[in-house]
């Protein structure tokens, strides 16, 4: 089995009953983030199904080790953003690891399209600013 096969049933079991901003079901935002074009290797297509488990899920980084191996474990570890963490120094973190930089300039795609959201906002468009600046910081 692929390791993204394994990282999406772990993270398909381990987001279940999660909703995103929409009230999707979140596993939807992993598949978007999984099949961005961006997304081009089985170890990038694992990043992106685990992206947000340390941070939104019991998962510890010694788990992602232990079942998916070192490299793998520090790109998720370094896509998660610190309690306190100041955006631009956790940004800069992201841009240093390479599988990180590139599932989260994906994920970023996928949060900064309104037209998944049944309303705007003004927190949205502030969202959205914030979201812009930080891709084009990734992307250079």
């Amino acid at each position: 089995m692929l390791i993204s096969e394994r990282a999406k049933n772990l993270a398909i079991r381990l987001h279940y009953g999660r909703v995103d901003k929409a009230g999707k079901r979140y596993a939807e935002h992993l598949a978007f983030v999984a099949a961005h074009p961006l997304i081009d290797s089985d170890e990038l297509e694992a990043v992106a199904w685990l992206h947000d488990s340390l941070e939104d899920t019991d998962l510890s980084y010694r788990d992602l080790v232990m079942y998916f191996g070192e490299e793998l474990a520090r790109a998720v570890k370094a896509i998660t953003k610190q309690d306190g963490e100041p955006y631009q120094d956790y940004l800069v973190r992201v841009k240093a690891n390479p599988l990180a930089r590139i599932v989260k300039m994906a994920d970023l795609s996928h949060n900064m399209n309104l037209d998944r959201l049944p309303e705007i906002t003004e927190k949205d468009r502030q969202r959205l600013i914030k979201y812009r600046r930080a891709l084009e910081f990734l992307s250079r």
